[in-house]
């Protein structure tokens, strides 16, 4: 198969950068290993953490437009009340994590209408599922990439101009010889404050495998799990509790907190996310169906999406090893037994244990077992860039200034913590006010590989520093970005690195991308 642009992997960045490639007139065939495409939107079934401002500014025009679409599937489709029907700011969910939290599902039909005219015209092919497998490389260019159906081998071998790693961990990398970094810097690497005494490959951030579900009639409990007994006594260090409870480490203090679950609550909690991270009450904190939102009695129990500390895995990395399988496994385990769990032993604040009335709902996730089709998965390998984002290049602490950070050729802005969850190697939260930042154009351009530009988690930055660039409308805006940059090389048949390192073509290059709706800086505001 041969095309312009291959975008391998079908996350949320290579949607955004599709859509920005079509847009130019390009031809894309694009891969995904699930059955939805937008990754952690979707397949991975966790609703958008966002900036405080994002109704008003800090997004793309694209990514607003996702996100207004997703408000119009539930006009359209819902018995929305009359004040949600009027609520410009709907969301759906009431979750305290963000401003617009949804159903993964809808998400879905959203991007399949955003893709569908391409699809039609046949300039974007889709080809699922597939993983990647091997790639011919010559004196740094990619020339082919070979994908397989994991379910039957089947191989495609497809050739491109150009090849975007959208992958969950950067697959591509290793396979193109493209340099890169996996896990921990160490302090001198980078000289960040945060960063490990010692560099760690293996220490990235804990995945977590997240379900979905209400609360009904009947008793829904699951088949006890085999393994149970030893999720129930597991406990981390730092944890104060066994991670089959409702405690775990305040991010930002690192004290460990006891959590509430109130099943179905008559009120919503509220709070400033600059100063309460909403986490306090399980059930509202990532809440996808508020009842109160919708026509009376249409909802028996609100919705809810568990993507909790508790379910975070730390025993393995899933990058550049052999027991990947194995991590994966036990990953849905810890989760699978923190669902029986609070079916059969957790605390309810009526002095009972456990609420058998909880039913795991794979019908809104697409699977049969009740859990979401992938995992969470936060870290990526990351490429050996012309620029890499260092703590200290963000960090308010370390700046010494809350207002925005700025780089030399920005192609878009992002905003949120530096917010590390606990690792593979040991370590506890790590959670740092960050500024407003900005996405340097060398973020996205490998040091020595042609014709590869990242398109998720897998630019520039540390192990640290991804902490608050893996996000939903960062991760975005990278796609987007990185789709852009790609349409101008073919149309200037000038390398990334060639445009990267050339002042007038960089600001060519920012011209288009606030055209297509890029956001390149940050008005004087505070970061938290």
């Amino acid at each position: 198969m041969s095309t312009e642009v291959a975008i391998i992997g079908g996350g949320l960045g290579s949607v955004a950068a599709a859509l920005a490639l079509l847009q130019r007139g390009r031809r894309v065939v694009m891969t995904e290993e699930y059955a939805w495409l937008g990754g952690q939107l979707t397949s991975q079934a966790v609703p958008p953490d966002e900036h405080i401002w994002v109704e008003q500014f800090g997004i793309t025009a694209r990514y607003r437009a996702l996100r207004e679409g997703i408000r119009r599937y539930y006009r359209d489709h819902y018995p929305l009340t009359d004040a949600a029907r009027m609520d410009r700011e709907l969301n759906p969910g009431r979750g305290r994590v963000s401003r617009l939290c949804h159903e993964p599902r809808v998400a879905d039909a959203v991007i399949t209408a955003l893709l569908a005219p391409y699809r039609s015209t046949g300039r974007l092919t889709v080809l699922q599922p597939c993983v990647p497998v091997a790639a011919e490389v010559t004196d740094g260019v990619v020339r082919t990439v070979t994908v397989a159906d994991p379910t039957t081998g089947a191989e495609t071998v497809i050739s491109a101009e150009f090849v975007l790693d959208g992958t969950e961990t950067g697959d591509l990398l290793p396979l193109t010889g493209t340099e890169y970094v996996v896990g921990a810097e160490a302090r001198s690497d980078t000289g960040e404050p945060s960063a490990a005494e010692v560099a760690d490959p293996a220490n990235v951030q804990s995945i977590a495998w997240c379900f979905v579900f209400d609360h009904a009639a009947g008793d829904h409990t699951i088949a006890r799990p085999d393994d149970y007994d030893f999720w129930r006594s597991f406990e981390l260090p730092f944890w104060g509790a066994p991670m089959l409870s409702f405690v775990a480490p305040n991010p930002r203090t690192l004290a460990p907190e006891e959590r509430t679950m109130i099943v179905n609550p008559a009120a919503d909690a509220t709070g400033d996310p600059r100063f309460d991270a909403g986490d306090n009450d399980l059930w509202q904190f990532r809440r996808i169906a508020a009842r109160q939102n919708f026509a009376d009695g249409f909802y028996d129990s609100d919705i809810v999406l568990a993507n909790w500390p508790q379910l975070d895995y730390v025993s393995g990395s899933i990058i550049d090893t052999d027991d990947r399988a194995v991590h994966l496994l036990a990953a849905k385990a810890q989760s699978r037994a923190y669902v029986y769990w609070l079916q059969t032993e957790a605390p309810r604040p009526d002095g009972g244990r456990g609420w058998p009335g909880l039913r795991l709902r794979g019908d809104l996730v697409g699977t049969t077992d009740g859990f979401a089709q992938a995992p969470y998965i936060r870290e990526s390998r990351r490429i050996k860039a012309l620029t890499t984002v260092r703590e200290q290049d963000i960090s308010i602490k370390a700046r010494g200034y809350d207002g925005p950070a700025r780089f030399d050729a920005s192609v878009g802005v992002g905003m949120y913590r530096i917010d590390l969850h606990p690792s593979t190697g040991g370590d506890n939260y790590i959670d740092v006010e960050c500024a407003p930042f900005e996405i340097p154009l060398g973020a996205l351009v490998p040091v020595a590989t042609h014709n590869l530009v990242p398109a998720a988690k897998n630019i520039g930055t540390t192990h640290i520093t991804n902490g608050a660039y893996r996000l939903h409308p960062v991760e975005w805006n990278i796609g987007e970005s990185a789709g852009e940059l790609v349409a101008f090389c073919l149309e200037s048949g000038l390398s990334p690195q060639q445009i990267a390192t050339d002042d007038t073509l960089v600001e060519r290059l920012q011209g288009r991308l606030s055209e297509a709706g890029v956001e390149l800086h940050w008005p004087e505001i505070a970061g938290y």
